[in-house]
Protein backbone atom coordinates (compact mmCIF):
# COMPACT_ATOMS: atom_id res chain seq x y z
CA UNK A 1 0.00 0.00 0.00
CA UNK A 2 2.83 2.40 0.89
CA UNK A 3 4.65 1.48 -2.31
CA UNK A 4 1.55 2.29 -4.33
CA UNK A 5 1.16 5.64 -2.58
CA UNK A 6 4.81 6.57 -3.16
CA UNK A 7 4.55 5.55 -6.80
CA UNK A 8 1.45 7.71 -7.21
CA UNK A 9 3.08 10.72 -5.54
CA UNK A 10 6.21 10.24 -7.63
CA UNK A 11 4.13 10.23 -10.79
CA UNK A 12 2.45 13.48 -9.74
CA UNK A 13 5.82 15.06 -9.03
CA UNK A 14 7.16 13.97 -12.42
CA UNK A 15 4.12 15.35 -14.20
CA UNK A 16 4.62 18.67 -12.45
CA UNK A 17 8.25 18.78 -13.48
CA UNK A 18 7.42 18.30 -17.17
CA UNK A 19 4.20 20.31 -17.25
CA UNK A 20 3.81 21.97 -20.63
CA UNK A 21 3.92 25.75 -20.79
CA UNK A 22 2.75 28.29 -23.35
CA UNK A 23 5.63 30.59 -24.29
CA UNK A 24 4.82 33.93 -25.94
CA UNK A 25 7.64 35.11 -28.20
CA UNK A 26 8.18 38.47 -29.90
CA UNK A 27 10.83 38.40 -32.62
CA UNK A 28 12.30 40.42 -35.44
CA UNK A 29 12.43 38.67 -38.81
CA UNK A 30 16.15 38.00 -39.18
CA UNK A 31 15.79 34.56 -37.56
CA UNK A 32 12.24 33.79 -38.72
CA UNK A 33 13.01 31.02 -41.22
CA UNK A 34 15.34 29.04 -38.97
CA UNK A 35 13.00 29.58 -36.00
CA UNK A 36 10.01 28.22 -37.90
CA UNK A 37 11.97 25.09 -38.80
CA UNK A 38 13.20 24.52 -35.25
CA UNK A 39 9.92 25.18 -33.43
CA UNK A 40 8.23 21.83 -34.21
CA UNK A 41 11.34 20.02 -32.98
CA UNK A 42 11.33 22.03 -29.76
CA UNK A 43 7.61 21.55 -29.12
CA UNK A 44 7.93 17.80 -29.67
CA UNK A 45 11.01 17.48 -27.45
CA UNK A 46 9.80 19.63 -24.55
CA UNK A 47 6.02 19.60 -24.82
CA UNK A 48 5.80 23.39 -24.64
CA UNK A 49 3.59 25.44 -26.97
CA UNK A 50 4.94 28.55 -28.71
CA UNK A 51 2.90 31.57 -29.76
CA UNK A 52 5.13 33.85 -31.83
CA UNK A 53 4.79 37.32 -33.35
CA UNK A 54 7.28 38.29 -36.08
CA UNK A 55 7.65 41.95 -36.97
CA UNK A 56 10.20 44.70 -37.62
CA UNK A 57 12.57 46.23 -35.08
CA UNK A 58 10.63 49.47 -34.65
CA UNK A 59 7.37 47.58 -34.17
CA UNK A 60 8.99 45.30 -31.57
CA UNK A 61 10.09 48.42 -29.69
CA UNK A 62 6.61 49.96 -29.93
CA UNK A 63 4.94 46.79 -28.64
CA UNK A 64 7.27 46.53 -25.66
CA UNK A 65 6.91 50.26 -24.90
CA UNK A 66 3.12 49.84 -25.00
CA UNK A 67 3.33 47.17 -22.30
CA UNK A 68 2.44 44.12 -24.39
CA UNK A 69 3.29 40.96 -22.47
CA UNK A 70 5.71 38.36 -23.82
CA UNK A 71 8.01 35.75 -22.29
CA UNK A 72 10.87 35.93 -24.79
CA UNK A 73 12.10 38.66 -27.13
CA UNK A 74 14.50 37.89 -29.99
CA UNK A 75 16.32 40.72 -31.78
CA UNK A 76 19.76 42.28 -32.24
CA UNK A 77 22.03 41.73 -29.23
CA UNK A 78 22.55 45.45 -28.48
CA UNK A 79 18.78 45.94 -28.15
CA UNK A 80 18.55 43.00 -25.73
CA UNK A 81 21.31 44.61 -23.66
CA UNK A 82 19.40 47.90 -23.64
CA UNK A 83 16.28 46.12 -22.38
CA UNK A 84 18.32 44.45 -19.64
CA UNK A 85 19.61 47.86 -18.58
CA UNK A 86 16.08 49.28 -18.49
CA UNK A 87 14.74 46.30 -16.51
CA UNK A 88 12.44 44.97 -19.24
CA UNK A 89 14.56 41.84 -19.80
CA UNK A 90 15.90 39.68 -16.98
CA UNK A 91 19.62 40.19 -16.20
CA UNK A 92 21.74 37.22 -17.24
CA UNK A 93 19.07 35.84 -19.57
CA UNK A 94 20.57 36.93 -22.90
CA UNK A 95 21.48 34.03 -25.18
CA UNK A 96 23.16 34.60 -28.56
CA UNK A 97 21.54 32.56 -31.33
CA UNK A 98 22.98 33.49 -34.73
CA UNK A 99 25.29 35.91 -36.51
CA UNK A 100 24.32 37.62 -39.76
CA UNK A 101 25.89 39.85 -42.40
CA UNK A 102 24.45 42.44 -44.80
CA UNK A 103 23.77 41.70 -48.45
CA UNK A 104 22.24 43.39 -51.50
CA UNK A 105 19.73 42.45 -54.15
CA UNK A 106 17.93 43.76 -57.23
CA UNK A 107 14.56 43.00 -58.76
CA UNK A 108 14.64 39.68 -60.58
CA UNK A 109 15.50 40.09 -64.25
CA UNK A 110 17.27 43.42 -63.93
CA UNK A 111 20.98 43.78 -64.74
CA UNK A 112 23.11 42.70 -61.79
CA UNK A 113 25.61 45.37 -60.78
CA UNK A 114 28.96 44.38 -59.33
CA UNK A 115 29.19 45.14 -55.59
CA UNK A 116 32.27 43.06 -54.87
CA UNK A 117 34.60 45.98 -54.20
CA UNK A 118 34.27 49.35 -52.52
CA UNK A 119 34.50 51.23 -55.81
CA UNK A 120 32.07 48.96 -57.65
CA UNK A 121 29.55 49.22 -54.81
CA UNK A 122 29.85 53.01 -54.86
CA UNK A 123 29.32 53.02 -58.63
CA UNK A 124 26.24 50.78 -58.28
CA UNK A 125 24.74 53.05 -55.62
CA UNK A 126 25.26 56.17 -57.75
CA UNK A 127 23.78 54.48 -60.82
CA UNK A 128 20.70 53.04 -59.09
CA UNK A 129 17.42 54.92 -59.62
CA UNK A 130 16.18 53.95 -56.15
CA UNK A 131 17.74 52.31 -53.08
CA UNK A 132 15.87 50.32 -50.45
CA UNK A 133 16.89 49.84 -46.82
CA UNK A 134 15.30 48.71 -43.57
CA UNK A 135 14.25 50.32 -40.30
CA UNK A 136 16.38 47.77 -38.44
CA UNK A 137 20.10 47.51 -37.64
CA UNK A 138 21.09 46.81 -41.26
CA UNK A 139 19.31 49.99 -42.35
CA UNK A 140 21.09 52.07 -39.74
CA UNK A 141 24.41 50.66 -40.89
CA UNK A 142 23.70 51.26 -44.59
CA UNK A 143 22.84 54.92 -43.94
CA UNK A 144 26.15 55.31 -42.08
CA UNK A 145 27.84 53.56 -45.00
CA UNK A 146 26.63 56.23 -47.44
CA UNK A 147 28.32 58.79 -45.21
CA UNK A 148 31.53 56.74 -45.15
CA UNK A 149 31.52 56.50 -48.95
CA UNK A 150 30.93 60.26 -49.29
CA UNK A 151 27.72 59.91 -51.32
CA UNK A 152 25.02 60.93 -48.83
CA UNK A 153 23.75 63.93 -50.78
CA UNK A 154 23.85 62.05 -54.09
CA UNK A 155 21.75 59.10 -52.88
CA UNK A 156 19.41 60.91 -50.46
CA UNK A 157 16.66 61.61 -53.08
CA UNK A 158 16.70 57.93 -54.11
CA UNK A 159 16.29 56.32 -50.68
CA UNK A 160 13.23 54.17 -49.97
CA UNK A 161 12.89 52.91 -46.40
CA UNK A 162 10.74 49.82 -46.00
CA UNK A 163 8.11 50.15 -43.23
CA UNK A 164 8.95 48.35 -40.00
CA UNK A 165 6.62 45.45 -40.76
CA UNK A 166 7.82 45.03 -44.37
CA UNK A 167 10.98 43.29 -45.58
CA UNK A 168 13.24 45.14 -48.02
CA UNK A 169 12.83 42.22 -50.42
CA UNK A 170 9.18 43.22 -50.82
CA UNK A 171 9.95 46.71 -52.09
CA UNK A 172 12.68 45.36 -54.38
CA UNK A 173 10.36 42.74 -55.87
CA UNK A 174 7.58 45.32 -56.36
CA UNK A 175 9.91 47.73 -58.14
CA UNK A 176 9.76 50.45 -55.48
CA UNK A 177 13.50 50.00 -54.96
CA UNK A 178 15.85 49.03 -57.77
CA UNK A 179 18.70 48.10 -55.42
CA UNK A 180 18.20 47.13 -51.78
CA UNK A 181 20.10 46.11 -48.67
CA UNK A 182 19.18 43.92 -45.70
CA UNK A 183 20.48 40.97 -43.70
CA UNK A 184 21.84 38.52 -46.27
CA UNK A 185 19.65 35.62 -45.13
CA UNK A 186 16.52 37.76 -45.58
CA UNK A 187 17.38 38.69 -49.19
CA UNK A 188 19.18 35.64 -50.57
CA UNK A 189 16.04 33.55 -51.16
CA UNK A 190 13.38 36.25 -51.41
CA UNK A 191 10.90 35.65 -54.28
CA UNK A 192 11.29 38.20 -57.04
CA UNK A 193 14.79 39.24 -55.93
CA UNK A 194 18.14 38.39 -57.49
CA UNK A 195 20.69 38.29 -54.69
CA UNK A 196 23.96 40.05 -55.53
CA UNK A 197 25.98 38.90 -52.55
CA UNK A 198 27.35 40.39 -49.33
CA UNK A 199 28.92 43.80 -48.92
CA UNK A 200 32.67 43.96 -49.66
CA UNK A 201 34.72 42.61 -46.73
CA UNK A 202 36.16 46.07 -45.96
CA UNK A 203 32.63 47.44 -45.48
CA UNK A 204 30.90 44.40 -44.01
CA UNK A 205 29.10 44.52 -40.68
CA UNK A 206 28.11 41.40 -38.78
CA UNK A 207 25.62 41.39 -35.94
CA UNK A 208 24.26 38.85 -33.50
CA UNK A 209 20.62 37.94 -33.04
CA UNK A 210 19.95 37.11 -29.43
CA UNK A 211 17.08 36.20 -27.15
CA UNK A 212 16.22 37.36 -23.67
CA UNK A 213 13.56 36.50 -21.10
CA UNK A 214 11.14 39.32 -20.37
CA UNK A 215 10.89 40.51 -16.80
CA UNK A 216 7.69 39.21 -15.25
CA UNK A 217 7.53 36.04 -17.34
CA UNK A 218 5.70 33.26 -15.52
CA UNK A 219 7.35 30.51 -17.57
CA UNK A 220 11.02 31.30 -16.99
CA UNK A 221 12.24 27.71 -17.03
CA UNK A 222 10.39 26.95 -20.26
CA UNK A 223 11.77 30.16 -21.78
CA UNK A 224 15.29 29.05 -20.80
CA UNK A 225 14.62 25.70 -22.50
CA UNK A 226 13.69 27.53 -25.70
CA UNK A 227 16.73 29.80 -25.79
CA UNK A 228 19.10 26.94 -24.99
CA UNK A 229 17.53 24.87 -27.77
CA UNK A 230 17.74 27.67 -30.37
CA UNK A 231 21.41 28.25 -29.56
CA UNK A 232 22.41 24.63 -28.96
CA UNK A 233 24.43 22.20 -31.10
CA UNK A 234 21.35 20.59 -32.64
CA UNK A 235 20.29 23.95 -34.09
CA UNK A 236 23.64 24.75 -35.74
CA UNK A 237 22.96 22.99 -39.05
CA UNK A 238 19.56 24.67 -39.39
CA UNK A 239 21.08 28.09 -38.65
CA UNK A 240 23.68 27.56 -41.41
CA UNK A 241 21.06 26.23 -43.79
CA UNK A 242 19.25 29.56 -43.59
CA UNK A 243 22.28 31.70 -44.34
CA UNK A 244 23.45 32.60 -40.87
CA UNK A 245 26.26 31.41 -38.63
CA UNK A 246 25.83 30.05 -35.10
CA UNK A 247 26.67 32.82 -32.64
Amino acid sequence: MKIGLFTFLGALLFCGMVEAAEIKVLSTRATEELYRELVPQFETAFGHKLTTTFTGTQDVQKRIAAGEVYDVVIMVDTAIDDYISSGKVMPGSRVDIARSIIGAGVRAGLPKPDIGSVESLKKALLAAKSIGYSTGPSGDYVVDLFQKLGIVEAVKPKLKQAPSTVLVGSIIASGEAELGFQQANELSHFPGVDYLGPLPPELQESSRRSGGIMAGSRVVEAAKDLLEFLSGPSAASVIKKHGLDPA
